[in-house]
């Protein structure tokens, strides 16, 4: 099993055992959306579990991902339900289905460094929080998946 596919592992089993299977030990991460930093497999487990603990259901799609030497992109997607507070948000019992894109860099078969960006606005649009965007052409005609594969 390849470090992705651990990776996938690892977010769906919500097993943080594998952390250390996955992270390397000098890991660093920032999330982009919360201007979070994460520092090796312990902190990856804290982030995750603050996640989790909102989202107890939290599945992650791997939408596409493109592979270059030691650098990897990943567009995700992910859906859970909120039953728990997140961002100083009390739970709403609603599903959420985001979408994000991983950047990460490889190295010895563990990720070193990782760029993690999400769709906070959708997150919340889901929650019933942000109001809906209204539908324009020509997104409204085209799905996310289509307009984002570049190749084939």
């Amino acid at each position: 099993m390849n470090v992705l596919e651990r990776l996938m592992t690892m977010w769906n089993s919500h097993d943080f055992t594998l952390a250390t299977e996955v992270y390397a030990d000098d890991y660093r991460g920032l999330d982009v959306t919360d201007k979070t930093l994460v520092r090796g497999p312990s902190g990856v487990v804290r982030q995750l579990e603050r996640f989790y603990s909102a989202f107890p259901d939290l599945v992650f799609h791997p939408e596409q991902t493109i592979v270059e030497g030691d650098q990897v992109a990943s567009y995700w997607s992910a859906r859970g339900t909120h039953r728990g507070s997140i961002l100083n948000i009390p739970p709403t019992g609603r599903r959420v289905h985001v979408h994000g894109i991983s950047l990460l860099c490889i190295q010895n078969g563990k990720i070193l460094k990782g760029v993690h960006l999400w769709d906070m606005a959708g997150m919340l649009r889901s929650l019933g929080l942000l109001p809906e965007l209204e539908k324009r052409a020509p997104l409204d005609a085209i799905s996310l998946k289509d307009a984002l594969t570049i190749c084939d």
